[in-house]
């Protein structure tokens, strides 16, 4: 496989420290969320891979319908990226709902579907992390 992008970033500080891209336009401060009882008020990497993953996951479907040469309209992906635990540790869930302006729900089903199996982060965590796909 060619690699046509690599992007890097260093993060200092684990979950309550700042992350920042090579290139320098991401840079945040990152937090332990309320709900895992820390102070919040910071991004963290559930949020930071939920929008990497609607955004890579939306362009999946734009690449479908294209070869499809199915006309679309505008896309939404909303993700949610859950973080779990178990006995063995921790783990990933994420739900992907899709709404594709321009085609019937069947059409707008088979186009996530496709674009499930070409999205290289699902492709990355297959048979790895629980994802449920959802149109809406």
């Amino acid at each position: 496989m060619a690699t046509l992008y690599t992007a890097e970033a260093r993060v200092t500080g684990g979950r309550a420290g700042q992350a920042r891209s090579s290139d320098g336009i991401l840079d945040v401060k990152l937090g332990t969320p309320k709900e895992m009882g820390g102070p919040g008020g910071a991004t963290n990497p559930e949020q930071l891979f939920a929008a990497g993953y609607a955004a890579c996951f939306g362009s999946a479907v734009e690449y479908v319908a294209k070869q499809k040469q199915i006309t679309i309209g505008a896309i939404e992906i909303n993700s949610r990226v859950a973080l779990n635990k178990d006995e063995s540790g921790f783990g990933l869930g994420v739900e992907l709902i899709a709404k594709i302006a321009g085609v019937d729900r069947a059409t707008a089903e088979s186009l996530i579907a496709q674009a499930h199996q070409v999205c290289p982060y699902s492709r990355s965590i297959r048979n790895n992390v629980d994802v449920k796909l959802t149109v809406a």
